[in-house]
């Protein structure tokens, strides 16, 4: 799909760090808790750091 912006990043990163333990690698599951722990006004953006982390954790696990 391409290279992601850096916002997505680093949100998705500070995420991590604070409830790194809640996430899972799951895309569907993260997006709910994404909600939750982050002030984002649009669904889009919601969703592209949901898939970010979700992305990062299944790469982490091979």
């Amino acid at each position: 799909m391409g290279i992601k912006p850096s916002y997505i990043k680093t949100l998705g990163q500070e995420l991590m760090v604070k409830h790194g333990n809640r996430f899972t690698a799951d895309f569907d599951e993260n997006k709910p808790i994404v909600d939750e722990v982050a002030v984002i006004g649009s669904k889009r953006i919601r969703n592209r750091v949901a898939g970010y982390i979700s992305r990062k954790i299944n790469r982490r696990r091979t």
